[in-house]
């Protein structure tokens, strides 16, 4: 099987300045933080990319926009499902006081969860006071499917992969801990950030080898590797892929190193106004999200 093929190295999805409209293009500057330079109002310009990400025959034009809003790199409706992995690194195991598995832990997020670069990640009235529920940070390199994966072996599985996004699994761990089930405490509307880009799959042949970071009002919390995976990449892929098509448009969130707050002590837990930034290398670059807790105002929601 041929790895996926894209004209394009870096995505992102804006608006335009020039045309008020939706686009998708690569950044002009290859080695811009686009995260970082879209909360610093800096100019972003990008090549117009006509087709969708997730369109085969998309190719880059010669047309060059200016960044008005920086959205998520794939829209809701382009996004097929969200399957996600827990306690999938071994330092988290660890610091969790969890043996690691023996297959992966798996759950599931509504599309209704995912939000983009700058959106406010929402702590509902359900989670809240905060200080009982904990919600807490999880930096997350995130699959997307780029065509139909049907019983891969681990040897085939990136060629099935379009790219590779950074992702925040917000975790609300009073609800999460309840139970044996956790699609509930990492599902609710508007908490699951992604983005800020999304880099081809041909950009990162090797997905093991990626360091990724949390930052929460500017304290670094998250510092670890993809090398620490218990299940990487290809293992999770070609597992997932048992009698199960992954449609392209599917997203694979991996599990998240050491250093989340609810098992530190005294225990950090994300509050209203807390600034939130999440970086994985590679391209991906900083996603950027301030917490909102609901009823106490604040900005609204962008999808």
């Amino acid at each position: 099987m041929a790895p996926i093929y894209t004209s394009w190295t870096r995505l992102i999805r804006f608006v335009a300045a020039e045309t008020s409209m939706v686009h998708v293009g690569e950044p002009v500057d290859a080695d811009l933080d686009i995260g970082l330079a879209y909360h610093a109002k800096k100019t972003i310009a990008a090549r117009e990319i006509i087709g969708s990400a997730l369109d085969p025959n998309a190719y880059l034009s010669n047309t060059v926009l200016t960044v008005k809003e920086l959205l998520a790199p794939l829209a809701r409706d382009e996004v097929k499902l969200v399957r996600c992995l827990g306690l999938n690194y071994s330092d988290h195991a660890a610091e969790a006081g969890m043996a690691k598995p023996a297959a992966p832990i798996l759950f599931y997020k509504p599309k209704t969860s995912l939000i983009g670069p700058e959106a406010v990640i929402m702590v509902p009235k359900a989670a809240q006071p905060v200080n009982k529920h904990l919600p807490d940070y999880e930096v997350e390199l995130t699959v997307v499917i780029g065509k139909p994966a049907k019983d891969v072996s681990e040897a085939d599985a990136l060629d099935y992969v379009l790219g590779y996004i950074t992702g925040n699994d917000t975790s609300f761990r009073f609800h999460q801990l309840a139970v044996s089930q956790w699609g509930f405490s990492k599902g609710f509307d508007n908490s699951t950030p992604f983005g800020p880009c999304l880099v081809a799959a041909k950009a990162i042949p090797d997905p093991q080898v990626l360091s990724l970071r949390t930052f929460v009002n500017g304290d670094k919390l998250q510092d670890g590797t993809t090398a620490d995976q218990i299940f990487n990449v290809r293992q999770t892929i070609a597992w997932l892929s048992q009698g199960t098509t992954l449609e392209p448009g599917s997203i694979i969130m991996t599990g998240t190193p050491k250093g989340v707050g609810f098992v530190k002590k005294p225990p950090i837990f994300l509050k209203h106004g807390d600034d939130v930034r999440v970086w994985i290398g590679g391209g991906m670059g900083t996603l950027i999200n301030t917490v909102v807790e609901e009823g106490k105002g604040g900005p609204q929601v962008k999808l």
